[in-house]
């Protein structure tokens, strides 16, 4: 499955700057709104060790890492969802992403200009928050509108969604994120199956997961700064990190050992970027399996709690539809054996059947 993350933000935050370091691709970055009009996407190889240890052990002659979608998606300001800075376009683009980047600049610098000549990252969020309300709002408003047509030709499930629309827009009229009442909603247990059905089709922005990510200066990287009380209010539990975006962006001109100094004289044992992306697997709650040998490893990425023949989907729809069995063996088990055979007699190599739920960093071979 591919996993797409949005960067999103205010205008001169270091959207584009961390895109660059991310995706190692040039973009236009100024200091004014709107450089970014359209969205640019890139592909990055998600880091894993594992990959590499096993194209060793294999002697494989392809490697291939798991990838995730970055796209830069241009300066919201506020009035974004009434058309303020061809707003409404780029909330747009927000629907379709799994999840959002927001990134939040916490340094100071008189020369880069902010929209609100001042830097408060918890305003910040209200403003980028609000917008997102306030374009769920209107798509809800919407569809309620389309729904009536629908309930009068006797479709049981546009009534319940009917239902579940006025119940999200009661609340988003209230300024509340949509994200904590589903959460709710499913609590009571309510239609699980409407609830799907709405986020999917209606690409509902403040029910994405999203990562907080504060863009800081290479002063408050080494300092190990800390979002105060009115900061952490402004999350809403949700998951956050620290970064400075120009730090992210020298750090790939570096060599490998150039880049380990560094990041040690930082006081950090990874880079903010490989930090991000092992984020965007937590927030949504994936996980990766691998396949090796002679033709190629490679890392699968699949949602945490899947059977063996759904992680086989990954893969093909008939390793899901045929699955027989799966041979399968832990990375560290395998790479203390040395060997499949080795790891068969050590008892390490398994068969699995259908109802086995696929861990992290498991080995497996399909049987179809």
């Amino acid at each position: 499955m591919s996993l797409k993350i949005g960067i999103v933000g205010l205008p001169n935050v270091g959207k584009s700057t961390l895109f660059r370091a991310l995706t190692k691709k040039q973009v236009d970055i100024a200091n004014y709104p709107f450089v970014t009009i359209e969205p640019n996407v890139g592909v990055v190889e998600v880091p894993d060790e594992r990959v590499g240890a096993l194209t060793a052990l294999s002697h494989s002659k392809k490697t291939i890492h798991a990838v995730v979608d970055f796209v830069d998606i241009a300066g919201l300001v506020q009035g974004a969802a009434s058309g303020e800075g061809l707003g409404n376009k780029f909330l747009t683009h927000i629907k379709e992403v799994d999840a959002i980047a927001e990134v939040v600049r916490i340094f100071e610098n008189d020369t880069i200009i902010h929209t609100k000549n001042r830097v408060n990252p918890a305003d910040d969020i209200a403003i980028i928050h609000l917008e997102l309300i306030l374009k769920d709002l209107e798509t809800v408003t919407k569809r309620l509108e389309g729904l009536d047509k629908q309930i009068r030709g006797g479709d049981k499930a546009a009534g319940i969604q009917k239902e579940l629309l006025i119940t999200l827009k009661a609340g988003l009229e209230k300024e509340c994120m949509a994200d904590a009442m589903l959460a709710d909603m499913r609590k009571e247990d309510l239609e699980r199956k409407e609830i799907k059905i709405i986020l999917s089709e209606l690409g509902i922005l403040t029910a994405k997961p999203r990562i907080f990510v504060f863009n800081g200066s290479e002063q408050q990287i080494t300092a190990c700064w800390q979002p105060d009380a009115a900061l952490r209010a402004a999350l809403g539990g949700a998951h956050w990190l620290l970064l400075s975006a120009k730090v992210e962006d020298e750090l790939n001109g570096l060599a490998p050992d150039e880049k380990k100094e560094y990041l040690t004289t930082l006081g950090v044992e990874q880079s903010g970027l490989d930090a991000l992306i092992q984020e965007g697997y937590r927030t949504l709650n994936l996980i990766t399996f691998l396949t090796t040998g002679e033709d190629e490893t490679r890392a699968w990425t699949i949602p945490a709690g899947s059977s063996a023949p759904r992680a086989g989907r990954a893969i093909h729809s008939d390793f899901e539809e045929k699955f027989i069995r799966a041979e399968v063996v832990s990375y560290a088990d395998l790479i203390k054996a040395g060997a499949y055979p080795r790891a068969r007699e050590l008892g390490a190599l398994r068969t699995e059947g259908r109802e086995y739920i696929v861990k992290d960093g498991d080995v497996i071979e399909f049987k179809i």
